[in-house]
């Protein structure tokens, strides 16, 4: 077999995420903006290919066929690839991925990965009932097991079995909120919250408060992917893809076995890190997805940063923080920077690309990064993506 090419990340930008009065279509303009600024050397024509993620814009924006409508606010015509990205939660992230294998085999030089998600409606009950149709629609979503009452029934389970807290899921989200305050782009920029006054806030689904779940956020993020030659014309620091793994055991609820338990995860960590011919321990920095504070706990027992049934307290003592073992969601994660689903994915790729690079301030400024290692999930845990990034080598 034909080996494969090497595969860089080389800057990116992105909008600030909220509550935004921006179309989907602004939003895409705005990234392009960003993107551009961020990559001046960069021209529109040298792009050849456009993944676009866009996880539900039928019902977000009431518009499909959306990739040729983000080429053409973003001033790209692709002559290789075009082609957009679903798998809710993780539709930015899969753009990467199709951006990658198609430079990797040679079918693109230089590729734009942009994800779009415009989520706020007038009505909230419309958005809500969108976001049911990630579920299994005719089994899970409609009899009310969405997000937060599916993620609530994970952290019961966790509790019960390893004694988790409702303090340790405050760690996490007091730790991601902390550090959104350091990115003028997160959602919660501006917004405080200690673990006292995060314990305080109401009650989504039992045990989880309102500072345990990430928003519905409007915002779009963009990345530039390169083939090795074109690297160092675009950055003097060149991110590697170094491995990546994807894993998918059910969708039905039925069918999910342990809530606390993630094996989708382990088995999709485990590909990459035999791609990059690491372990979880190399580690510098994870962007995990903490949708939901149980969330990110369960995350650090599936990769192996802790053994099962640690992850609370692997929170609690900081060595998820800068200065711990491993820096997870440095950027404010979608706790503190909010959730467009389709944004999320490239948000978390430019923030490792930044990291390498020393563009993010002291105040989040992971030491001389070596590893990195990017993850979402999508549905009810259902899916679970994860890509390996490298530095210089």
């Amino acid at each position: 077999m034909t080996s494969l090419r090497r595969v860089a990340l080389v800057g990116g930008g992105a909008t600030r995420f909220g509550v935004r009065a921006a179309t989907w279509a602004e939003l895409v303009q705005e990234a392009g903006a960003a993107l551009y600024r961020a990559l001046p050397e960069l021209a529109e024509v040298e792009v050849d290919s456009l993944f676009v993620g866009a996880a539900e814009p039928e019902r977000f924006a009431f518009q499909s066929h959306v990739a040729p409508l983000a080429a053409e606010q973003l001033g790209i015509r692709p002559r290789r690839i075009l082609q957009r990205t679903e798998l809710a939660c993780a539709s930015g992230q899969s753009a990467i991925r199709s951006a990658y294998a198609a430079i990797a085999s040679g079918l693109s030089d230089i590729a734009v990965a942009v994800g779009v998600e415009k989520m706020n409606l007038p009505s909230m009950a419309e958005a809500n009932t969108a976001m049911a149709c990630v579920m299994d629609r005719a089994w899970d979503g409609v009899h009310g097991a969405t997000a937060p009452p599916f993620f609530a029934m994970v952290a019961q389970r966790h509790m019960l079995e390893h004694g988790t807290t409702e303090e340790q899921l405050a760690a996490v989200s007091e730790k991601n909120h902390r550090f959104a305050n350091t990115n003028p782009t997160a959602q919660f920029y501006e917004k405080r919250f200690d673990r006292e006054k995060l314990l305080r806030l109401p009650l989504v689904a039992p045990p989880l408060r309102l500072g345990d779940c990430s928003s519905m956020t409007d915002g779009a993020a963009a990345v530039v992917l390169v083939a090795e030659e074109h690297a160092r014309r675009f950055t003097r620091t060149p991110v590697w893809v170094r491995g990546t793994g994807q894993y998918s055991d059910f969708h039905n609820l039925a069918h999910a076995g342990s809530l606390t338990e993630w094996r989708g995860l382990t088995i999709a960590a485990q590909e990459a890190f035999r791609g990059a011919h690491i372990g979880p321990k190399d580690l510098d920095l994870a962007e995990l997805h903490d949708c939901f504070t149980i969330s990110e706990i369960v995350e650090y027992e599936a990769l192996g940063l802790c053994a099962p049934g640690e992850g609370g307290r692997y929170a609690a003592e900081g060595r998820s923080d800068l200065g711990g073992e491993v820096v997870v969601n440095p950027r404010g994660g979608l706790l503190g920077c909010g959730h467009p689903l389709g944004a999320t994915g490239i948000a978390q790729a430019l923030e490792v690309y930044q990291q390498f690079a020393g563009l993010v301030p002291s105040a989040r400024q992971v030491p001389s990064p070596t590893w990195a290692l990017v993850h979402n999930l999508s549905g009810s845990a259902n899916v679970h993506s994860v890509m390996l990034y490298g530095g210089a080598a």
